[in-house]
C-alpha cells in the first residue's frame, strides 16, 4: 500500500492541489469581472467574454510563474542531496520534474486559447459599440472622454478603426501575437519525435522563454481593458446611474448622476514572475560560471556501434552515482548543450561520459574526436545533477534496468559496487542486485563486458558471487546468431559477450522476474531503477503495483525513472 501511494496516490495529491489551486483562480476571478460593480460598465460592452479573458489571465499567471522552477537544475539538485526534509516520497517528486513542466506546458496553452478567443470576442464587441449609433448603453459609453482624455472605456477610438489594427498595434494585442506564437513554437517543438530526432530544433525553439515572458511583463501594461475608478464609483453607482446615461446623448440629467470615468487595470504579471525569473537568472549565472571553468580530456576511448568514451578532469568536480552532465562543444555549437549520464563511480579520479550517434551534433563530436585535427576538440561542462539512481544504494534489493545506451546510469552504480567491494565497505546497505539489459545489436554489449567482468571476478574472490544476477536480453537477432549460440552453448563463456553468463534473445517476462525478486525477497524494499523508454516504464510501473504487498512488513516495490 505504501509504495502505491508513492507511486500513485501522493503524485496525484500534488496535481490535484495543482488543479485545485487553478480551479480556484479562474472561478474567483470569473465571479468577481461578472459580478463586481466596478466592471458593470465594461460588461455592457464586453459581457461575459470580459469575465473569462480576465480568469484565464490569473491562471496564465500562476502557470508561468511556476514553469520555470522544474527546470531549475540546481535547485533540484540542492533539494535532493541537502534538504534533510525531503525524504524518499519527496525525493521521488522531484523526478517528475519534467512531467510537471510539461503539465504546466499544456494548462498554459489551453489557458492562452482561452484568454485568446475571449480578447477576439471583446475587440469585436468594442468595434460593434464604437460602430453603433442606436443610442444604446454600449454605445453611449463608447462615445465616452473621447476628447483626448485617459479616461475612456472602449479602446477603439474611431469608426475607422479595426481590431485587427489595434492587435498590431497596441502593446497588449502586439505582445499577445508574439508571446501565443512563441508558445505555440515551444510547444509544437517540444513533441517527442522532434526532440528525439532534431533536438537541435527543440533546443532553440525552447529558448524563446524569454521573447515569451518578457511579453508576458509588459502585456498589460497599456491597460486597454477597464473599468470604472474608484472615486467615480463611490460618488456615481452604475446600479442608480446607468439609466440616465441614455438620456441626452450621454449627458445625464440626474443631479446626483455624472459621467463615469474609467481606468486600465493594472498591470501584475510582472508580480507573479518576478522571484521565479530572478531564481532562473541565478540558475544560469551559476551554470555559465561553472561551465567555464577548465575540462581536462584525459582518455578517448571509440568503443563499437559507434559509442564514445570521453574520461575527463575538472578542479572541484564532485559526483555522486546516476548523475548525469551537459555537455557544450563550442567548435560544433557555442550554444547548444547536450545532457549525459555519467558512467564513472564516485571514487574513480576521472569522471566520464559515452555519447552514442543519434541526432547531428553528438555525430558531429564522434567525428570530431576521431578526426582530432588539428586538435582535441575543447569540451565545457556544467553539473553534475541529480537523478533518481542516486537512491540506488538506499535499498536493500535494487532491479536495474537498462535499454540500450540507458545504460549508462548503471555503469556508474556498478563501478560503485566494484570500488566498494574492494575496500570491504561495511555501510553498503544494498544486499542484491538484479541488472537488466536490453540491446538491438551485440556491438552494443561491446564496451560494457570489461566492467561485468571485473564485476564478476571480484564477487567471486570476495566471496559474493550471488550479490549480483545480471542477464543480458539481445532484441535485435536473426537465426544465423542464434543458431550459433545454440551449439556453443555449453562453452564456459558466452559467445555473444565473453562473460559467464549466458545472453538470452528477446524481451524479459517481466511478469516472472517479478514474481522471482518478490519470492527471494519476502520483506524486502526493493527499488525499481529504469533508464529506456516510456512503454517499458509503463509495464515495469504496473509490475510494481501489482507484486508490492498491502502488508507493510511484506515485500515493496518502488519504481524510478530517469529523466532529463
Amino acid at each position: 500500500m505504501g509504495n502505491w501511494v508513492v507511486n500513485h496516490w501522493f503524485p496525484a495529491l500534488v496535481i490535484a492541489a495543482w488543479l485545485g489551486i487553478n480551479v480556484f483562480l479562474f472561478v474567483y476571478y470569473f465571479l468577481m469581472f461578472d459580478m463586481d460593480e466596478k466592471f458593470y460598465y465594461t460588461r455592457e460592452i464586453l459581457g461575459s467574454a470580459l469575465a473569462w479573458a480576465r480568469a484565464s489571465a490569473k491562471c496564465l499567471n500562476f502557470n508561468s510563474m511556476l514553469i520555470l522552477l522544474p527546470v531549475c537544475r540546481n535547485l533540484l539538485s540542492f533539494l535532493r542531496g541537502t534538504c534533510s526534509l525531503c525524504r524518499r516520497t519527496m525525493r521521488k517528486q522531484l523526478d517528475h520534474n519534467l512531467t510537471f513542466h510539461k503539465l504546466l506546458a499544456y494548462m498554459l496553452a489551453i489557458m492562452t486559447a482561452v484568454h485568446t478567443i475571449a480578447h477576439l470576442f471583446n475587440l469585436e464587441r468594442y468595434n460593434d459599440s464604437q460602430q453603433a449609433a442606436d443610442g444604446s448603453l454600449s454605445s453611449v459609453l463608447s462615445d465616452l472622454h473621447q476628447d483626448g482624455s485617459d479616461k475612456w472605456l472602449n479602446p477603439i477610438h474611431s469608426n475607422s478603426t479595426t481590431p485587427a489594427y489595434v492587435t498590431f498595434t497596441s502593446i497588449p494585442g502586439l505582445t499577445g501575437v508574439i508571446i501565443t506564437v512563441a508558445l505555440i513554437l515551444m510547444i509544437t517543438s517540444s513533441m517527442e519525435f522532434i526532440r528525439r530526432s532534431y533536438f537541435e530544433v527543440f533546443w532553440y525553439t525552447h529558448h524563446l522563454f524569454i521573447i515569451y515572458f518578457a511579453g508576458l511583463v509588459i502585456h498589460g501594461i497599456a491597460g486597454l481593458v477597464r473599468g470604472q475608478t474608484e472615486e467615480s464609483l463611490k460618488k456615481y453607482s452604475p446600479q442608480h446611474c446607468a439609466q440616465y446615461l441614455v438620456y441626452r446623448d450621454g449627458r445625464s440629467t440626474h443631479h446626483h448622476c455624472k459621467e463615469p470615468e474609467f481606468g486600465g487595470i493594472p498591470a501584475e504579471s510582472w508580480k507573479w514572475v518576478l522571484a521565479p525569473i530572478l531564481l532562473y537568472v541565478f540558475e544560469r549565472v551559476l551554470r555559465f560560471w561553472r561551465s567555464r571553468q577548465r575540462v581536462v580530456i584525459t582518455k578517448v576511448v571509440m568503443h563499437p556501434s559507434k559509442v564514445l568514451e570521453l574520461q575527463m578532469h575538472k578542479k572541484g568536480f564532485n559526483m555522486e552515482v546516476g548523475q548525469y552532465i551537459f555537455i557544450n562543444c563550442p567548435s560544433i555549437s557555442v550554444l547548444e548543450w547536450h545532457p549525459f549520464t555519467l558512467t564513472s563511480a564516485p571514487e574513480d579520479n576521472f569522471f566520464s561520459v559515452h555519447i552514442r550517434a543519434a541526432g547531428d551534433w553528438t555525430e558531429n563530436i564522434i567525428d570530431a574526436f576521431q578526426q582530432q585535427k588539428p586538435k582535441i576538440p575543447r569540451i565545457e561542462v556544467d553539473g553534475p545533477f541529480g537523478t533518481a539512481s542516486e537512491d540506488v544504494f538506499q535499498y536493500e534489493v535494487a532491479m536495474l534496468i537498462g535499454a540500450g545506451i540507458g545504460v549508462t546510469p548503471f555503469a556508474s552504480v556498478l563501478k560503485s559496487i566494484w570500488y566498494k567491494f574492494q575496500q570491504a565497505d561495511q555501510s553498503l546497505k544494498t544486499k542484491k542486485i538484479y541488472f537488466y539489459w536490453l540491446c538491438r545489436d551485440t556491438g552494443a554489449f561491446a564496451w560494457f563486458n570489461d566492467l561485468l567482468a571485473s564485476l564478476e571476478q571480484e564477487m567471486e574472490e570476495s566471496g559474493k558471487a550471488d550479490f549480483l544476477n545480471y542477464r543480458l536480453f539481445l532484441t535485435g537477432w536473426n537465426n544465423s546468431i542464434a543458431g550459433h549460440a545454440v551449439l556453443n552453448f555449453d562453452t564456459v563463456t558466452d559467445v555473444v559477450t565473453g562473460l559467464k553468463q549466458k545472453t538470452s534473445f528477446g524481451r524479459p517476462m517481466w511478469n516472472n522476474e517479478f514474481s522471482a525478486v518478490a519470492t527471494a525477497h519476502p520483506k524486502s524494499v526493493v527499488g525499481v531503477f529504469l533508464c529506456g523508454p516510456e512503454a517499458l516504464a509503463k509495464s515495469l510501473q504496473k509490475c510494481c503495483h501489482q507484486y508490492s504487498m498491502l502488508d507493510p512488513r511484506k515485500v515493496k516495490f518502488y519504481f524510478n525513472k530517469e529523466n532529463f
